[in-house]
């Protein structure tokens, strides 16, 4: 493993969403994490197969029952060598079942305490139960999303989940492991999704703050209310997508479409952005996705992009040419990201099932075989 974050240890306590994809970005850049995954997932056997849930790739999987003193103690071991655990369960779980920070931090005061939810760990909607579109709805990020007179489109569980959840967890554990080096004390990271997704929306904050933005859904320069900043269907189904903000960008648009030998109002004019909008709506329907990619990608200053399903994606000759898709496992999926020049990410080993490498991963970590032996015969890993 030769990531930026090789040598680093992190124990990930198995859940859904967000956590796995911190836990996924950790190892995609090298660090060392185990996957601790309930008992009572995991089966008989394994198949020869990886498992397909690729979020959990390039880390091992181990099997622990928390609710047994042992499995609880194995858990514990664990942090004492750990430079960080995230763990996603509501407010309190992980107190209850033993693993909380006050627990871990008296095995381990380096230690990183990652803490994922949707509300956080305080306020009033903390104990209550919630999905990435109720998190965003109430950071103010998804009222904007949608079209004018429509109601507001949740953007998959990108802005909640992965953006405002995962993603910042990951940043915070890795700042808290960096200042644990030299303070030598570990700390808490209450990592909400609702505050992530706040902080995602800053600058349209900024937007606002300077009378730029307006709360009519749909009406702005970013939120498809500009007839330079949206998608459009072509005449076979598919659609492209039109970013020229600048105006010697939107020049070079209406050069290629030839709409500059028309009569135009203003780029800036508001009031003439939904007739302009029709223009273009009957302009893009005259020609096929490919016929525009062969005129617009003529020209470097259009900001323009065909939209491309997931399963076209990895084989557009840009993505080609990076690698921005890799194939592990018969299954194509996103690369690491970002690109490190010196110490590049990559991904170890494919998605695990659930307690595949009990005995490999808690030898590694320090366990003898008969302790490993003593664990199962107790029920506390399987």
């Amino acid at each position: 493993m030769s990531g930026p974050l090789s040598g680093v240890k992190v124990v990930e306590i198995a859940g859904i969403g967000p956590g796995p994809f911190c836990a996924m970005l950790l190892a995609d850049m090298g660090a060392d994490v185990i996957r601790v995954d309930r008992a009572q997932a995991v089966s008989g056997s394994f198949p020869e197969t990886p498992s397909l849930d690729i979020m959990n790739r390039g880390r091992r999987s181990i099997g622990v029952d928390l609710k047994q003193p042992e499995g609880v103690e194995t858990v514990l071991r664990l942090v004492e060598q750990a430079d960080a655990l995230l763990e996603g369960f509501r407010p309190g779980v992980a107190e209850r079942l033993g693993i909380g920070p006050e627990e871990c931090h008296a095995r381990n005061p380096r230690l990183v305490y990652g803490r994922m939810t949707g509300w956080g760990q305080d306020g009033p909607y903390a104990p209550t139960a919630g999905h990435d579109i109720n998190y965003i709805a109430l950071a103010g990020a998804l009222e904007p999303l949608g079209r004018a007179g429509e109601a507001p489109v949740p953007p998959l569980n990108l802005v909640g989940d992965f953006g405002g959840g995962g993603l910042m967890l990951a940043y915070g554990l890795v700042c808290g492991i960096l200042e644990a080096r030299s303070s030598g004390q570990g700390q808490v990271i209450d990592a909400a999704m609702v505050d992530g997704a706040a902080v995602l929306s800053t600058f349209i904050h900024g937007l606002r703050a300077m009378g730029m933005w307006q709360d009519a859904r749909g009406t702005n320069l970013l939120d498809t209310g500009a007839h330079f900043y949206d998608t459009y269907e072509c005449s076979d189904g598919k659609y492209v997508s039109i970013g020229s903000i600048e105006p010697q960008f939107y020049a070079e648009l209406l050069r290629l479409t030839g709409l500059d030998k028309e009569e135009l109002p203003h780029q800036m004019d508001r009031g003439q952005w939904g007739a302009m909008k029709e223009r273009m709506k009957e302009l893009f329907k005259t020609k096929t996705r490919d016929e525009w990619c062969e005129i617009l990608e003529s020209s470097p200053d259009v900001c323009f992009a065909p939209v491309l399903s997931m399963g076209e994606a990895p084989d557009h000759p840009h993505n080609v040419a990076r690698g921005t898709f890799v194939e592990v496992a018969g299954i194509k999926q996103p690369a690491p990201a970002p690109r490190f020049s010196r110490t590049p990410g990559a991904i170890d080993r494919p998605p695990p099932h659930a307690g595949q490498h009990t005995d490999e991963a808690l030898a590694d970590w320090g366990f003898d075989a008969s302790e490993v032996t003593k664990l199962r015969e107790a029920g506390a890993i399987k």
